[in-house]
């Protein structure tokens, strides 16, 4: 029995022996091959992986002159394992900080949710962007701060005080753009809106990386083997913008104390001119340290400075949208140009009645354009949704209407190359069916022939009905950038969308957009030797009406097609067909008559209640 008992506490000792064999294994193992940390530790005394950040692309406008460019800054960068022992208040006095700046400053690079790249081991950001004055101030004394390097970078800065919801702006990266691209860590910086967050990835370029050698007291030696291993940054692409910086410059000047947009767009190429957004502010503001500052301060503006009305505001086209009307109505041959209809004062049928302003009638499609007659446009759309030999009902006209306005772009993004772009609202035979439990017809939804009711669009939609209505048919999807440095822009900016009406129809469209110009609604538009073809639109709403004008010239070879929105402006003319002429004359022209430059003084100068712009 003794015996037995020693033959098993023999083996139970083997077992137990064997088994702490096998854990010193597994953990030599662990640590050896599967672990970094020793590796880390002695490359982190041996080697200092110094990143080289590029430059970034700069940005023109389509005449060459420089919008965003760069200017050298500084981070301040630290390693913590090497850190210890350093003096913080010499340290805070050195850069001006507070000693519990330092300390939160500490706490956030080591908390890895905030900062999931963390390593003691490698540089971790923890100041940036210092001005010269302040990376000389600090150089001084360096040698102080074991564990503190001082890192070189360029940081942006522009050249002019407009455009700054197009050219966007540059900030630090969020832990979810770290996590979604490797190329970033914690301290970099990444666009964040417009043409900067666009085109992050052409203008960012490539970063390298130097790698010294340092001795035991972690003293920088040198190069490691003569910087073979070191690898070259590649600067960032520089673009092209498609802006006239004097047009948007104007523009910007024309909406002040406005709330409202102009886009302007070059129909032959799809390239936006300018894109104005009122009110905004001076790109500048977000440029440094102070940026988070200005960017809370401009978040909390009621006025919502922030927000691109170009593309993000959705607002009812008014009469601009008749255009659409009457090219939908020739193509299914519901109207003939000769087609006239009855305006008493409005369309007025069964009880219902929307109003007209006073002009000769009735009136045939030309005259119609020109004068924008309401009532015209109801009878045409009463009369299409009505016709039981083309449409077995109304949900099938309906259909075919939605399907037209598509084709002319709206109801979904465009697709322009910035962010933030909203689709507008053209309303379908579901969403109807919906609201008026499948009983309506078309006195029903009257008011969307002539752009109000559930239609909505962009500026940019309206702008880029000018440029098809401009092309007889076609447009190219609108674009900021115009050229990218050893890179073709995407094929969506450089081919032809078609609508489904032909382009015969659109010369009868032109023609009476002509009308209005001469004898019609948009009579401040004339431009002397310029033929200018415009509309008017004066978009209802609670508060005071929206004043509307979309327009294009010349009229046989057009250069500029445009839509001004000024929100509460009231008639189109009031507004929007004024500031449009000034806009097309200061393009086409190159500069303002003094006669012009007057009238844009006045216009500059009346507000509509909201102040000025934060500038």
């Amino acid at each position: 029995m003794a015996d037995y008992n020693r033959e098993k506490r023999k083996y139970v000792i083997g077992a137990v022996a064997t088994g702490i064999v096998l854990i010193y294994i597994v953990r030599l193992f662990t640590l050896q091959i599967m672990s970094d940390d020793y590796k880390k530790n002695a490359d982190s005394n041996a080697f200092l992986k110094k990143i080289q950040y590029p430059s970034r692309g700069v940005i023109t406008d389509r005449n060459g002159k420089l919008l965003v460019y760069n200017q050298p800054s500084y981070d301040i960068m630290v390693v913590m394992n090497e850190q210890q022992g350093v003096d913080t208040l010499d340290l805070c006095a050195s850069l001006g900080i507070t000693k519990e700046y330092y300390i939160k400053r500490m706490d956030e690079i080591k908390d890895r949710h905030r900062n999931p790249g963390y390593s003691r081991y490698t540089q971790q950001l923890f100041m940036s962007q210092l001005s010269s004055e302040e990376f000389c101030v600090f150089q001084e004394k360096l040698f102080r701060f074991p564990g503190f390097y001082v890192q070189r970078r360029s940081i942006r800065q522009y050249q002019s005080p407009y455009a700054a919801l197009v050219l966007g702006d540059i900030g630090e990266v969020s832990p979810a753009d770290v996590e979604e691209d490797e190329y970033y860590q914690n301290g970099d910086f990444i666009g964040k809106q417009g043409v900067e967050r666009a085109y992050e990835k052409q203008l960012r370029g490539e970063k390298g990386i130097q790698i010294l050698l340092r001795d035991a007291r972690g003293r920088i030696k040198g190069r490691y083997m003569d910087g073979k291993l070191d690898t070259k940054t590649v600067p960032g692409k520089n673009l092209t913008l498609g802006l006239d910086l004097e047009l948007q410059a104007l523009g910007e000047r024309l909406m002040e104390g406005k709330l409202g947009s102009i886009v302007a767009i070059e129909p032959s190429t799809g390239e936006v001119l300018c894109m104005v957004s009122s009110p905004t502010y001076d790109p500048r503001m977000m440029v440094g340290r102070q940026r988070g500052k200005n960017h809370l301060a401009l978040s909390r503006n009621p006025l919502k400075p922030l927000l691109n009305r170009s593309i993000m505001g959705q607002y009812p086209p008014g009469s601009t949208f008749k255009t659409t009307q009457a090219l939908t109505f020739l193509q299914e041959g519901i109207i003939t140009p000769e087609t006239a209809y009855p305006c008493y004062h409005g369309f007025i049928y069964r009880g219902l009645k929307v109003g007209c302003h006073g002009h000769a009638a009735p009136a045939k499609l030309v005259p119609a354009i020109g004068t924008s007659c309401n009532a015209y446009f109801c009878w045409g759309l009463y009369y299409m949704f009505g016709n039981r030999t083309k449409y077995k009902n109304v949900q099938e006209a309906m259909t075919v209407w939605k399907d037209y306005m598509v084709s002319m772009g709206f109801g979904y993004k465009l697709g322009i190359d910035l962010p933030g772009e909203k689709r507008g609202l053209i309303p379908n035979a579901p969403f109807y069916d919906k609201a008026y439990r499948g009983s309506w017809n078309g006195l029903t939804v009257i008011s969307i022939s002539i752009g109000q009711g559930e239609v909505n669009a962009t500026p940019l939609q309206i702008a880029n009905l000018g440029a098809t209505i401009a092309n007889r048919g076609y447009f190219i999807t609108p674009h900021v950038v115009k050229q990218i440095q050893d890179e073709q822009i995407d094929t969506l900016y450089t081919r032809r969308r078609y609508t489904k009406v032909e382009a015969r129809h659109y010369e009868t469209v032109v023609q009476g957009m002509r009308r209005a110009v001469l004898a019609g609604t948009c009579r401040k538009a004339n431009i002397p030797g310029i033929e200018v073809c415009g509309k008017t639109g004066t978009a209802q709403n609670r508060g005071h009406d929206h004043s509307v004008f979309m327009g294009f010239a010349p009229m046989n070879d057009p250069k500029i097609a445009i839509a001004v929105y000024v929100e509460n402006g009231g008639w189109g003319a009031d507004y929007g067909v004024p500031l449009g002429a000034l806009m097309m004359e200061q393009y086409l022209n190159g500069k303002l008559s003094p006669e012009s430059e007057k009238l844009a003084e006045m216009y500059q100068q009346r507000h509509i209640g909201y102040g000025t712009a934060d500038r």
